[in-house]
């Protein structure tokens, strides 16, 4: 468990999965309700957020009240966007905000832990895709300074829809792990 600055991060857990599929809900009702084309609600439920428990790491964020703010996937390897790669990174999935409780600005230090989290294992980069019809979301990532590496324009959804993804990373390198 690491508190930073009011919010407690914690590595979640079976228990949570639940919890994580209605979390992936809100936020993907929110991007709907936002003209955002993205995620749905019911693509991830309980079962996925196991899966990715247990093939990388799944963290989750909460006020001092254990109330969840957020969450986010963290994969060690990303072939079906990345191709095969060296172990010099560690990649960014899901990154959920609940809205209605998280304070301004939780999205970001989400964003920072994981980067501190890739940091601490000795890799060197963080990287995130995002779906190329959402600018908003990309400026956001490279306001984070996260630079545009190449585009995937292949990627297959779970529905069979075909949709492209903006390649994006971040050296490390500079990154205080305090």
């Amino acid at each position: 468990m690491i508190i930073d600055e009011g919010i407690v991060f914690r590595q979640a857990e079976d228990k949570d999965a639940g919890t994580l599929a209605k979390v992936f809900d809100r936020a993907a009702r929110w991007m709907h309700d936002n003209g955002i084309e993205q995620w749905k609600p019911g693509d991830k439920d309980a079962g996925h957020f196991r899966r990715m428990m247990r093939e990388g790491e799944v963290w989750l964020a909460a006020d001092e009240d254990g109330r969840v703010l957020g969450a986010y996937e963290l994969w060690w390897n990303d072939e079906e966007a990345w191709g095969v790669q060296p172990p010099v990174a560690g990649y960014v999935h899901r990154l959920m905000v609940e809205r209605n409780v998280a304070p301004a600005g939780a999205g970001r230090r989400l964003l920072e832990h994981a980067e501190r989290r890739i940091a601490r294992t000795g890799r060197e980069r963080a990287r995130l895709d995002c779906v190329s019809t959402n600018p908003r979301l990309l400026a956001y990532y490279q306001d984070a300074g996260y630079r545009v590496v190449g585009e995937f324009p292949h990627k297959v959804g779970k529905d069979g829809q075909v949709y492209g993804v903006i390649l994006l990373e971040k050296r490390l390198d500079q990154l205080s792990l305090v």
